[in-house]
């Protein structure tokens, strides 16, 4: 117990040590923010990914599916390293950092507003991000606390409260200054713990071979109990609810706010092209490991009559560590999670702050607000939005996997399809941005309460159906005012960058 609590105490003061650090240099909004736009690609593709993965994949999601489905479980860390970061990065990381600079926006909602020349997108925008964003906030304590519980004996409401803490004080302090330098430091965390947790869980089992040939003793619930190894076949025993959790999460990136965040804060292009490759070699090792080491969740829980987990889905991995690992290694578990979480809770945090700061408070009730009355009011909301996650995390009903469904599926349904092709193509209009946002929050709101399918097709239903009306809406629907789509695409004119190397130094320029 001693060396578990000395892990933690490193870890904490070492996150409150940045904080402090980091908050001599924020100046002003657009540091808090953005970083002032001048973060490299080690710390861009660290925040990238250590906000991507959290303890919602770690615990929720690696154990819930990983016994669903086996070690085929690993399909959604690939597509993850490949659709979520690698082609994430390909075809929005440019764009989005020249096109966000020249309209000069901060957040998703300004994008809608300056792209689609509409103040009301940015209003509705700004409700859908905080609203939606509070559940997947929540799903991160919850996760953490049953980690934690496990290792400590720590009552649940006790765990979620310090951890809130912990967050809200580098977070408050530093903004993303210290969010991305403890990103960092967190990730190299995350790459070493994954790497000795699915060590140890294999051979805590005798070894993969001996491992992967107990799962195919295993009979799959969905052929009535007859089937033996489905759990380690290609793709498991169902194929289309492996496919609905690849979409999910992987496709679900490219319009999370606190995720396309990340790009409108890196310096230049270059380092857009040396994230690519860091981000998503980090997304193979802590994703793909992650759902891997889940895949072994029977090995280690029983199943009940009806083919559930007795400990219940959240609990598979912390039933798993706690018999795999030493006292040490648990204590260097834990510094994972934290590292996991906290990374995702910060980028969570100052999302949601800024957008109800600046798109809400001084775009419509306060538009003269000073700067210095900006970083006040952003500070006071990132203390409100983690304790309204804290309230709702305490609820003991709710699944890991199902909050971050809800939360995944609405934002990124809404705002996926507008944002990418408003990045790639003029014809996108107003109504179809409309149309999108109704469709995908709708989709997921009604299932949540009528429960027609299950909450992760919803969200994947919700991103690519969205994907395929925006373009068909915008076909029938009166297009934009050719000057102001002109002037929103000038910043991608050849003839701005004649003779020039690097087309972000110019993004300073007015169209």
């Amino acid at each position: 117990m001693v060396v578990k609590i000395a892990c933690i105490l490193v870890f904490a003061a070492v996150t409150v040590i940045i904080g402090i650090v980091s908050s001599k240099k924020v100046k002003g909004v657009g540091d808090f923010v953005l970083g002032g736009r001048n973060v490299g690609p080690w710390f861009s593709a660290f925040a990238f990914g250590t906000s991507y993965f959290s303890a919602v994949i770690f615990v929720g999601y690696a154990g819930k599916f990983g016994w669903n489905f086996g070690v085929s479980a690993t399909w959604v860390g690939l597509a993850n390293a490949l659709i979520g970061s690698c082609l994430a990065w390909l075809v929005l990381g440019r764009r989005t950092r020249v096109m966000t600079k020249h309209l000069n926006t901060s957040t998703m909602p300004e994008f809608f507003e300056k792209r689609y020349d509409s103040k009301a997108l940015k209003l509705v925008a700004a409700i859908i991000i905080f609203v939606f964003l509070v559940p997947y906030s929540a799903s991160i304590y919850k996760g953490l606390s049953g980690i934690f519980e496990m290792a400590f004996n720590i009552r649940f409401e006790y765990c979620i409260i310090a951890m809130a803490v912990l967050t809200g004080i580098y977070v408050i302090l530093g903004g993303y200054v210290a969010a991305a330098l403890n990103d960092f430091i967190q990730g190299i965390v995350m790459l070493g713990g994954i790497a000795v947790v699915v060590w140890k869980v294999l051979s805590g089992q005798g070894g993969f071979t001996a491992a992967l040939a107990r799962l195919s003793s295993q009979a799959a619930e969905t052929s009535g109990g007859t089937l033996n190894g489905a759990f380690t076949s290609f793709f498991g025993p169902d194929p289309a609810g492996l496919l609905s959790v690849m979409i999910l999460t992987s496709l679900g990136t490219w319009g999370l706010p606190q995720m396309v965040h990340k790009f409108y804060s890196i310096s230049d292009e270059k380092a857009i092209r040396k994230g690519t490759v860091i981000s998503t070699l980090f997304a193979v090792v802590v994703a793909g490991g992650s759902y891997f080491m889940g895949g072994f969740g029977r090995l280690y829980v029983e199943a009940d009559a009806a083919g559930n987990p007795v400990t219940g889905f959240d609990n598979i991995v912390p039933t798993m560590l706690s018999g795999a690992l030493s006292d040490l290694m648990i204590g260097v578990i834990m510094v994972l999670v934290l590292s996991a979480s906290m990374s995702t809770l910060s980028s969570l945090v100052i999302s949601s702050s800024s957008t109800v700061t600046l798109d809400l408070i001084k775009g419509f009730f306060a538009p003269k607000m000073s700067e210095k009355k900006q970083m006040w009011v952003i500070r006071g909301f990132c203390a409100f939005f983690i304790v309204l996650s804290v309230v709702l995390a305490l609820d003991k009903g709710s699944l890991i996997s199902n909050l971050m469904a809800i939360s995944w599926g609405a934002l990124a349904g809404a705002f996926l399809a507008p944002f990418m092709y408003g990045l790639f193509s003029r014809r996108v209009t107003k109504a179809a941005v409309w149309t999108s946002f109704i469709c995908g929050v709708g989709l997921v709101t009604v299932n949540l309460f009528v429960k027609f399918m299950d909450g992760t097709k919803a969200g994947a239903l919700a991103m690519v159906g969205t994907l395929v009306i925006v373009p068909l809406v915008s076909l029938i629907t009166p297009k934009m005012k050719k000057d102001h789509v002109d002037a929103c695409f000038s910043c991608y004119n050849p003839t701005l960058t004649k003779n020039k190397k690097d087309i972000l130094n110019l993004m300073a320029l007015k169209p």
